[in-house]
């Protein structure tokens, strides 16, 4: 039977029609069941001439991390979250375990007043109660040295003004006296006031200036980590508490100081080469003191071939390692503007060290301190990931060290300013990583990458201010224009919150990793939460010679497109696949963290612990004082306690 045209016409045509309706009906049922509208269900078709969501991006950011591609960054992302997830997974939830923990780690008993810190923690919900380890290993090698000797120190370093050195004095369980006060010690004593009752009698020297002091010789400090080893041990039946009535601490009274004051011998290194003080304390087979290490073997420790990520950011810190290669590069190192060290191991309380650095590290003051210019609000933070700005900035002064007209480009801050200016770079070439044209998801070095227009788009970095000039900074007049000052809801409406050290430290930090931006750090300094933050997790590493950020910008930013998207067919440019949801995984990790480990609790936690141990490091019976119980009297303490936490979290 042969049917005739407009038949066979006529039944294609109703065929196709039935077909089409069914399709329209399962699309509508599909919303229906998955409660999404329209528009987000047509954004995920992929039309033409339009950029498509990376093959490779994670939809989701909960849950552990598995890479979709073989970039550095993500698998860094994935180890990462598994040293993260053992950190988190090891936590004692007890006071029987934290006792025994802290027996097993550094072979002695808690000290004095332990119990009453446990519960001072505990009540306000201390995230991990073990996390204490900068406190152990900075105050490690003093039990090399007698107490008597440690507390005359502590007690008279601050006489001298010009040292720079202030003083704070407990007595009674109260603070007694601030010796050659400042804006630091006054914060300071502010935090210690709220578990003074809890203290024994003390004083604390602190370093009033903005860089570290103390850089023992390599030698002379195994010598003392040699001594602190041999003298652990678990004594039974010891005094849990401190011993009362000793000398050697401050008369409060006297108008004049003791007759024999230990000589903390401070020495001026103003304007000198850091290096050539700090290589002292490096061991003698590092690359700092090994002239046949070279910079390869030493790149090899802590940056990865492929675009020059950071692999290991303690690495990337420590001048042993790096130092020979940023020397000329950062402002500390190559010119620092308040350099008083000593070698001598002294018990100085400083916000900051670089590694080769012994002094005592304490929560800085600014972030204690209530200062808008460095306090995190959320409502000045109201934009989601998303619907920021492809953008890094930052914003500053040209403080880091002394400059002159000849030294400027030693300075790291003007080198960052510098690496994202698009006129600057307008003829330079930079490694990126590109993907490879015939292995979705694997990547090469491309070195070949001009970075002018992409810094144009994607970055706002400047200076508002010069300082620290000599003679004064008119030279600079024909270098850098300066830029508007961005407070931090300005800055919270770009995705990338780049943050680099000042004369030290930034006190910026805390509040770019509690925002709703992504953190991106380069320093070389040291400071009191630096354990309990994971690269790759919470924020971004950057080295302190910025050759990577043009690498880590475009992992999350995107540049290029892939060979066959382009109309004109494959060239030579780079392609590197944006990873939105990268990025939005590690804001969103670093800024929940925040919120558990970076508080003003956290803070008064730290330092409390710090001076219970401190206490004991003067005490002149410290081998025979402190706590020798097996935690069990808490038991029901942390029972109710643990009730507690399962109310709230539910």
């Amino acid at each position: 039977m042969t049917i005739s045209k407009p038949r066979k016409r006529f039944l294609f045509v109703l065929i196709a029609s039935i077909a089409l309706l069914a399709i329209v009906a399962n699309f509508f049922i599909f919303l229906g069941l998955t409660g999404g509208d329209i528009t987000s269900q047509f954004s995920r078709i992929p039309l033409p001439r339009l950029s498509r969501k990376p093959w490779h991006s994670q939809d989701t950011i909960e849950g552990p991390y598995e890479p979709r591609d073989a970039h550095p960054i993500s698998m860094l992302m994935a180890e990462a979250d598994k040293k993260w997830a053992v950190y988190e997974n090891t936590r004692s939830t007890t006071f029987r375990q934290t006792v025994a923990k802290y027996r097993r780690r550094y072979g002695r008993h808690p000290p004095p007043g332990f119990r009453d810190w446990y519960k001072f923690a505990r009540k306000r919900n201390v995230h991990n109660i073990d996390d204490f380890e900068q406190i152990m290993d900075d105050l490690r090698p003093f039990w090399a040295i007698e107490p008597k000797v440690l507390r005359n120190l502590a007690a008279n370093m601050w006489r001298d003004d010009k040292n720079g050195v202030a003083g704070i004095h407990i007595r009674d369980h109260k603070v007694v006296k601030e010796s050659n006060k400042s804006w630091r010690s006054e914060t300071l004593i502010t935090l210690v006031e709220k578990f003074v009752k809890y203290l024994p009698d003390m004083d604390i020297a602190m370093n009033r200036l903005d860089q570290p002091r103390v850089v023992v010789p390599w030698e002379d400090m195994q010598a003392h980590l040699k001594k602190e080893q041999a003298t652990r041990q678990l004594r039974p039946n010891v005094k849990n508490d401190y011993t009362t009535g000793m000398d050697n601490l401050l008369n409060i009274t006297a108008a004049d100081g003791p007759a024999h004051q230990e000589d903390p011998e401070w020495y001026a290194a103003h304007g000198k080469q850091y290096m050539e003080t700090a290589k002292l304390a490096c061991p003698p087979e590092s690359h700092a003191r090994n002239t046949d290490m070279s910079k390869a073997d030493a790149e090899a420790s802590y940056k990865n071939r492929m675009g020059g990520v950071i692999t290991n950011f303690n690495l990337s810190s420590d001048l042993c390692t790096v130092g020979p290669e940023i020397q000329d590069q950062h402002g500390f190192l190559y010119s620092g503007s308040t350099v008083i060290p000593t070698k001598r191991l002294v018990p100085i309380f400083g916000e900051c060290k670089v590694n080769v650095n012994s002094d005592i590290l304490f929560p800085a003051n600014m972030y204690w301190k209530h200062d808008e210019r460095y306090d995190y609000d959320e409502k000045h933070d109201n934009l989601d990931w998303e619907h920021k700005s492809d953008s890094m900035i930052w914003r500053g002064v040209t403080s880091g060290g002394t400059q002159t007209s000849d030294n400027w480009q030693k300075m790291h801050r003007q080198r960052l300013v510098r690496i994202v200016n698009s006129t600057v770079m307008a003829n330079q070439a930079v490694r990126i990583l590109s993907e490879q044209p015939e292995k979705q998801g694997e990547y090469e070095n491309y070195r070949q990458f001009n970075p002018a227009d992409f810094a144009a788009n994607h970055t706002d970095v400047g200076f508002t201010e010069t300082m620290s000039c000599v003679p004064d900074c008119a030279f600079y007049d024909n270098v850098f224009s300066m830029k508007p000052m961005a407070p931090f809801p300005e800055q919270f409406k770009q995705k990338f919150l780049v943050d680099v050290d000042g004369h030290s430290f930034s006190g910026r930090w805390h509040a770019f990793i509690e925002s709703k931006s992504l953190g991106i750090k380069a320093t070389i300094f040291r400071e009191w939460h630096d354990s309990r933050l994971f690269a790759w997790r919470h924020f971004v590493p950057m080295d302190n010679r910025y050759d990577d950020v043009y690498s880590i910008l475009t992992y999350f930013i995107g540049v290029g497109a892939r060979p066959e998207e382009l109309a004109a067919g494959p060239t030579d440019d780079a392609y590197m696949p944006r990873h939105h949801a990268e990025g939005t995984r590690l804001a969103s990790q670093g800024r929940e963290w925040a919120k558990k480990v970076l508080r003003r609790e956290d803070i008064e936690i730290y330092m409390f612990r710090l001076l219970l141990e401190y206490g004991r490091i003067i005490d002149d019976n410290r081998d025979r004082i402190g706590y020798d119980g097996d935690g069990s009297e808490l038991d029901k303490y942390d029972g109710a306690a643990k009730t507690d936490e399962d109310q709230v979290a539910h």
